[in-house]
Formats: structure tokens, sequence, C-alpha cells
């Protein structure tokens, strides 16, 4: 059991997460995203992704909520950052704030300098609960969309850059393409296992709808890409070029590749999630993307940091 348990309201009782429960919870950030968006993102592969991270203890690191009868009313992790979510009918009950506070005892007690929430900016309910806790904007994620009334045009390579869909044992080349790419500014390399569990292994993953660009046989460039049925469009899950490839078009033409196949596979929808520590929004928005809605990742110092 958690170390820490917060005060909930009347009829409210908290344990921790299990794999078992991995079902239910994406059942329950999909109701959130609904109520938010009108649409699903989030998948079942998502979600058991985040509850098999190296180093997360779901004894210690979740905690969910269920109410009188039962039904998952809220969920919350943290590991490194922070995530929180309360089904819309349980909202404005004090939920939100008890798992917030239970989270920031949390990463405390494990010895972290500081916790970050992710919060969109259009959760105006929750923008103001961190504001009132001391959180303080930290960098601005934006998700960007891709419409496919027509089938998208691809552009001509740059002189010598071939292309072709993901295929079976590209991963470990991909991974090692990806974590070179985003060292300057990631926080850590992931291992391959962990990535491989949010990209390549992931149940949603769609090896047809991902482009991998080479230059003379070397891989130079992949745009790796979901497929989320309950959203009925693609999502480019990650882009990366190596850096002595950059600023030769190879970007742009793997997301029109993404695109493409995405239209092909009877998706008129493509989306793709960035952020502004990695200064791509202006790529995307030349490339034809827009923005759908944007969030804004908080940070709180906690004491003793």
């Amino acid at each position: 059991m958690s170390e820490f348990v917060p005060t909930l309201p009347p009829g409210y009782r908290a344990r921790p997460a299990t794999a078992d429960d991995t079902g239910t919870v994406h059942e329950l950030v999909s109701a959130c995203e609904r109520a938010l968006y009108g649409r699903v993102r989030t998948d079942h592969g998502g979600i058991a992704a985040v509850l098999a991270r190296p180093g997360l203890v779901p004894a210690l690191d979740t905690l969910l909520i269920h109410d009188g009868e039962g039904r998952l009313a809220a969920r919350a992790w943290v590991n490194r950052r922070s995530e929180i979510d309360v089904h819309p009918r349980h909202r404005g009950r004090g939920l939100g704030a008890a798992l917030l506070e239970w989270a920031e005892v949390r990463a405390h007690r494990a010895g972290s300098e500081q916790i970050v929430q992710t919060v969109p900016d259009d959760d105006t309910g929750a923008v103001s609960l961190l504001r009132s806790r001391g959180y303080e904007p930290m960098v601005t994620e934006w998700l960007l969309e891709f419409a496919m009334t027509d089938e998208p045009a691809v552009p001509e390579p740059p002189t010598g850059i071939t292309v072709r869909p993901f295929l079976s044992g590209d991963g470990p080349e991909a991974h090692r393409l990806v974590q070179d790419a985003f060292d300057a500014w990631q926080q850590r390399r992931e291992p391959y296992e962990e990535w491989a569990k949010h990209t390549v292994d992931r149940p949603a993953f769609a090896p047809a709808m991902s482009a991998m660009a080479f230059d003379d046989g070397q891989l130079v460039g992949v745009a790796l890409s979901l497929d989320l049925p309950e959203a009925d469009e693609g999502y480019v899950e990650q882009v990366a070029v190596r850096a002595d490839h950059r600023n030769r078009g190879i970007a742009r033409l793997l997301l029109r590749h993404a695109f493409h196949a995405c239209h092909r596979h009877g998706r008129r929808m493509c989306t793709l999630a960035t952020h502004s520590d990695t200064g791509a929004l202006d790529l995307y928005l030349r490339v034809g993307m827009s923005v759908r809605h944007s969030s804004t990742v908080h940070r709180k110092r906690l004491p003793g940091a």
C-alpha cells in the first residue's frame, strides 16, 4: 500500500494500481478526453507502457480512487513527472486536490526536487488548482493536426535520400537515431525496452504508416506512427532526423510520407504532439499542420529542493 493516502470525501476509497487495472484506467482517461476535447487520444497500450515504466513501483507511485459502487473515479501516478485524471462525473468534489497532495508527498519522499504536471490550457479548473498550490508554467505543448480530404502529395526526396515503411528488425536502429536526436532536450536516454513499449512494441504501432529515410543505406530519419481507431486518426509518435542531415527537408518528407500512408489506410486526420523546447512548431506549421489545442507543463519546487 502507498506510504500516504490523502483524506478523501465520504464514500470514496483509495488503493494502488496494478497491471489488471489498465483497462479501467484507459476508460477513465478516455472519458476525461472525450469531455474536454470531444474525442479520445489515449490507447490501451499507452496506459500499459506507463504502468511498466522502469523505476515506477505501482504500490508506491500510483493511486486509484473508487466510488461507493466500485467505479473508478480518479487516478494518479508520479515517477519523474505526474499525471492526474478525475472522471467528469466526480469533478468538483475535491478528488483532484487530494491526488495532487498525494503526488507531491510521494515525489518528496522519493527524493525528487520538483514535481511536474501537464494540464490542458482549456481545463481552467485544473490550471487554477495548480497555480493556487504554487505551480509555475515551464513549457508549452501543442497537439497539431493535418486534415486530409484528398490524398496528400509527397514531395521529391533530396538527392540521395530514399524512403520506405518501417520493417521488422528496424527497432534498434530507429531507437539509436531517436535517442541521439533527442539528446539536446530530453532529461535522459531511454533504454530500448522502455522506448519500445511506447513505440514499436505498442499494440497501436503502425509500421505501414511509419517512414524511414536512408542515405546510402544509412538511416538518417524516422517518423514513427500509431493508428488510433478510437479517434479514427493516425498519430505520429516520434519524428527525428540525424543531426548531420538536418535542414535538407528530410523531416518534411517523412511527415508527408506518414500522412500519405495514413490516408491510404482510411484515416482522414493525422496528429502529432510537440513542445516549445524542441523548436519544431514552425516546421509542423509549414508542412500544413494546425494547432488543435495546447497544454502547459507546470512545475513546483518541493520542500528542501
